[in-house]
């Protein structure tokens, strides 16, 4: 260690001595001196000397940018001021040749050791070497200590701190004042900031370098941003806020510190009473300082404790900490004053997008080519209203970067959970929340409930607003924040391997409100939303979405889309009643899913649920909504209610007919469908009559049994309830028997009236579907019963001691007796023979004689070219014997032989036991 190296004392500091400033300290220090002591401490101690001698060198070459003279005049004066000599020379510093010449405090830039701060230099700054604005800064480190109350002992005088202030204020004029920022900075400046793009104004040049900060160098981003820095806590230290706002200051901000910011955030509170020149500079600085926590002073002296505590690793620049500050805010140890002050801050970046400063730069592309007209229509200074964040998140679609995608489905999330960032809602609502919501407290979509349970109380305006943004919040469970929070731990059990956004989660919540290990609070927002969103389509994302071409369409007319308010159901019956004229398969699938939520839920139909309200107060009050049980209660007193009630009841009667997926009681058939319709598409009636075919299984359970016993039952009382009716016979049925449709539910009078013109029906689908529902009317016979009333006295009379209980007994009884010629009343014989089927029909349609058999035998041996008859019959006699002759006969003496071996055999194995019968049972699971 060379003997001009200083040694560092090993022993305390007195008490009374001047505290070391250490981050100054290595300044002064000769670097050599540095050198030769990480030189002694081995190979890593190297590796960082190399780096350190690398920034050294960089350092005094760009003081050798330089003029000769200026290096010269600068050491000469910082000699003079260490050894406390005034500097009566002007030293002149031109570095940054846009910015022109400009006289250096002090004559090496920096705080007089000769005045004020005399004393305070040799006490607070003793070991830094004056010049380029080191001592100022060891001074304002030492007063801002005070201010915070951290520093102890000795304080700086009022005198001192107005020249450390009156130097900063004067070295903001000009770059060249500032002699590491205009060395550090002067290429960018000839390449951004050059004589023809800055005009000859106080501090031009910084303020175009901070304009074009994400394009500059790290060196010189690094020291514009220790300028901004210390603008944020001075609003004097930034030269054009300086010239354009200390008159607005004086006279609206009395009285205020001019540190910590406190006098920008006077102006902000009063902007309304600022000059335009001031609103701009203010808003300027405020724009250029949003990307770091650092440059808001107000928040760096509030949340200083929790930045430390919840983002110490978050390294500062591109509202990392802030975004880190927001997403911790809501912790139970986060500090109720940092909270408030930051919200406040989030409010504010709510009413103009280029306060948030990532957004500002993820977005740039999509602003200028989603949302170009309504930025601009911004003044140049502050919004108010959030145009440009409220047309980013309408045409989020048509966003070309995904990061501002990202951006904008976060700035959702925080407009869903607290009005206040959703500028248009709380501007449009202020009266109502007011009125109706002023104790709830914001955040958690407190005050969205509360406006959303006062909806009919809130103004139009306020209503409107509230339902765009309904509408727009409803595409996403991120945005749902009651149900979201509510389904916390629903969401990973039901849909872990659905991705967020298209409303997948939301739909995939809704399939599941009838699961038995749903949460109650969760079900209870489920079937909230389902409520909610039942009221118009447009609350239905995936539905609107799929869609929205179907609708103009087909249901253009129904309801407006720029209402304002909700269609109350109106679009969503339009789609459903018109459901098969939907081409669009996502559209159908969309349906048919709305379907089966209105099915199980009388709430999510609120054409029905308004419709009905008073039958189900009267009739079926004690009814738990879900599962279908308000729509059975309905259906089993539908000659009591109200024809309103009984119209829109029948519409969904008609809808479900189509598909038994559509009825949640025909869960209790899962079981026979897996075992014994697992082969059959579902919808079209399909499944219904599979499980019709399968009624007299052995094993069809009981429950089963009953749905699909209670559904034949309900549609051959009205062939509008039977899917193959209604679609094969509608041209039919108009034609043939348009008189009765008025009249016919519940009575069967079209069916009936389709039996008995059956011979003109032209259409042999229509033909072929009235056979099968005459048939299963048979086959499920029931005293009584309309359609097949007119059997009732032929069963009563030719069908004694049948079970009118087995499933079939009374078809097979009738199809007998007609086969018989027992003697039918003629109603009834018609009906057994249209239900026969088409290759049993020649039974009942005449009888084939022997006579005619023997013809046809021989038929067959005429074409077969056969010369002898093996099969004769003497007709002359009227017997019916056939006489069989040649190979013919010895086949059948040789069949007569086989049989009566066979029969022998079988009769000996089963007396002697050698077979033992055995039943095959088979036991489907649960589906």
């Amino acid at each position: 260690q060379p003997p001009s190296c200083p040694r560092a004392s090993k022993r305390k500091s007195p008490a009374n001595s001047a505290p070391r400033d250490r981050s100054a300290a290595p300044a002064s220090r000769p670097p050599l001196c540095l050198a030769t002591r990480i030189m002694a401490r081995g190979p890593a101690a190297r590796a960082l000397l190399f780096l350190f001698l690398a920034a050294f060198l960089s350092h005094h070459s760009a003081h050798a940018q330089a003029s000769k003279s200026l290096i010269a005049k600068l050491e000469e004066a910082e000699g003079s001021q260490a050894a406390g000599v005034a500097v009566d020379a002007v030293v002149l510093s031109d570095v940054v040749e846009s910015a022109g010449s400009a006289e250096l405090a002090s004559g090496d830039g920096d705080v007089d050791t000769t005045k004020d701060c005399k004393a305070e230099v040799k006490f607070f700054c003793s070991t830094i070497r004056p010049g380029e604005g080191r001592l100022a800064t060891c001074l304002a480190n030492q007063i801002e200590e005070e201010e915070k109350g951290s520093a102890t002992g000795r304080k700086t005088l009022p005198p001192c701190q107005a020249e450390v202030r009156a130097f900063k204020i004067d070295r903001a004029n000009n770059v060249n004042k500032d002699i590491p920022l205009a060395l550090g900075c002067k290429a960018d400046a000839v390449k951004f900031c050059n004589s023809s793009n800055v005009y000859e104004e106080p501090g031009a040049v910084l303020t175009c370098l901070r304009e074009v900060k994400d394009k500059l160098t790290d060196i010189c981003q690094d020291l514009v941003t220790r300028t901004q820095i210390d603008a944020s806590k001075d609003y004097k230290v930034d030269a054009m806020l300086n010239e354009l706002c200390t008159a607005d200051a004086e006279l609206l901000c009395v009285g205020v510190p001019s540190t910590d910011g406190k006098v920008q955030e006077c102006l902000r509170e009063k902007r309304a009473h600022l000059s335009w020149d001031c609103q701009e500079e203010l808003f300027r600085q405020e724009v250029e300082n949003a990307d770091d926590v650092r440059m808001s002073a107000v928040l760096l002296r509030v949340c200083m404790r929790d930045k430390k505590k919840f983002c110490a690793d978050v390294k500062p620049g591109n509202a990392r900490a802030k975004e880190c500050l927001e997403d911790n805010r809501n912790n139970p140890e986060f500090s109720a004053e940092c909270k408030t002050t930051f919200e406040e801050m989030m409010v504010r970046r709510a009413t103009d997008f280029r306060l948030d400063a990532k957004l500002r730069d993820l977005c740039k592309v999509d602003v200028d080519q989603v949302c170009g007209y309504e930025k601009d229509s911004l003044d140049s200074i502050a919004g108010y209203d959030g145009r440009v964040l409220e047309c980013l998140q309408d045409y989020k679609d048509e966003l070309v970067t995904p990061a501002c995608k990202k951006r904008v489905h976060r700035l959702t999330v925080r407009a869903a959970a607290d009005i206040r960032m959703d500028r248009p809602l709380s501007d449009a609502c202020y009266d109502d929340r007011q009125k109706l919501c002023s104790g709830v407290q914001p955040g958690d979509a407190r005050v969205l409930r509360c406006l959303q349970d006062s909806r009919e109380q809130l103004s139009y305006e306020c209503r409107a607003t509230l339902f765009d943004q309904e509408v727009r919040l409803a595409e996403d469970i991120d945005f749902q924040f009651p149900l979201k929070k509510a389904c916390a731990a629903e969401i990973p059990r039901f849909c872990k391997d659905i991705q967020h956004g298209g409303a997948r989660v939301i739909q995939c919540l809704l399939l599941h409100d009838e699961a038995t290990d749903m949460g109650d609070e969760c079900r209870t927002e489920v079937k909230r939303h389902e409520t909610r969103s039942a009221k118009d389509y447009r609350l239905n994302y995936r539905l609107n979405k799929a869609c929205d071409l179907e609708i103009d369409r087909l249901c253009a007319d129904v309801c407006g889309p720029f209402s304002g308010q909700a269609c109350e159901g109106s679009v969503i019956q339009c789609l459903t009643q018109k459901a098969d004229n939907v081409t669009d398969q996502a559209c159908k699938k969309e349906i048919f899913i709305m379907e089966k939520i209105m099915a199980n839920d009388v709430r999510a139909d609120a054409v029905l649920e308004k419709a009905c309200d008073n039958d189900i107060s009267t009739f079926c009050g004690d009814v738990e909504p879900g599962n279908g049980r308000v729509h059975e209660c309905l259906r089993n007193h539908r000659d009591k209610l109200s024809k309103q009630c009984a119209a829109e009841e029948l519409k969904l009667n008609i809808i479900q007919s189509s598909d038994i997926r559509l009825r949640p009681g025909f869960k209790d058939c899962s079981e026979e469908m897996n075992v014994y319709c697992k082969d059959v598409q579902p919808g079209k009636g399909r499944m219904f009559l599979c499980l019709q075919g399968n009624l007299a299984k052995v094993d069809f359970s009981q429950a089963c049994k009953l749905r699909v016993e209670e559904k034949q039952s309900r549609q051959q009382n009205y062939y509008m309830l039977d899917f193959g009716v209604r679609s094969a016979c509608k041209a039919t049925v108009d034609r043939l028997c348009a008189s009765v449709k008025g009249s016919g539910h519940g009575k069967a009078a079209v069916l009936k009236c389709l039996v008995e013109k059956h011979d003109a029906i032209a259409e042999s689908q229509c033909a072929s579907e009235i056979s099968r529902a005459t048939r299963m009317a048979l086959w499920q016979y029931r005293k009584g019963v309309a359609l097949t009333q007119t059997c009732d006295a032929d069963v009563e009379k030719l069908c004694t001691g049948v079970s009118v209980s087995t499933v079939g007994a009374i078809g097979r009884c009738l199809a007998k007796q007609v086969t018989d010629n027992a003697a039918l009343t003629p109603g009834c014989k018609k009906m057994v023979m249209l239900a026969a089927p088409k290759d049993a029909k020649a039974l009942f349609d005449g009888e084939m004689t022997t006579a005619a058999v023997v013809a046809k035998v021989e038929e067959i041996e005429r074409k077969a070219g056969l010369m002898a008859a093996f099969i004769k019959n003497d007709a002359s006699s009227g017997s019916s014997m056939v006489t069989l002759t040649g190979w013919m006969a010895l086949a059948a003496v040789a069949a007569l032989v086989v049989v009566v071996i066979g029969g022998s055999v079988f009769v000996y194995r089963k007396y002697t036991g050698q077979d033992r019968p055995y039943t095959l049972v088979v036991k489907g699971g649960d589906v």
